[in-house]
């Protein structure tokens, strides 16, 4: 009979594993590499400064994109303000009517 104390070290024991076997892969992969390791480097350095652009861009288009949003959701909303007030206004004026 399997004890939750037998379900979590058997959870551990499989997160150490895959961090070992991570660990022991990039450095095998590093050894067999067809390239030095400073070349290597810079490639990792571009290609994380392009996602680091590429997400800036995308973060800015979205921040524009919400304050159009934003601004005209706040325009709508003057507008409903507006045609209220005045029906308001006119309904004071005119009760009858």
């Amino acid at each position: 009979m399997e004890t939750e104390y037998d379900d979590e070290r058997q959870a551990f024991s499989f997160i150490i594993g895959i961090a070992v076997g991570t660990l022991l892969g990039a450095g095998f992969a590093l050894l067999v590499a067809p390239q030095s390791g400073r070349r290597t480097r810079r490639q990792i350095q571009r290609a994380a400064e392009d996602i680091g652009d590429g997400t800036r861009e995308r973060l800015g288009d979205a921040s524009e994109d919400v304050r159009r949003r934003a601004q005209r959701a706040v325009r709508a909303a003057e507008r409903r303000r507006d045609r209220m007030r005045d029906t308001v206004r006119r309904s004071i004026a005119h009760p009858e009517e």
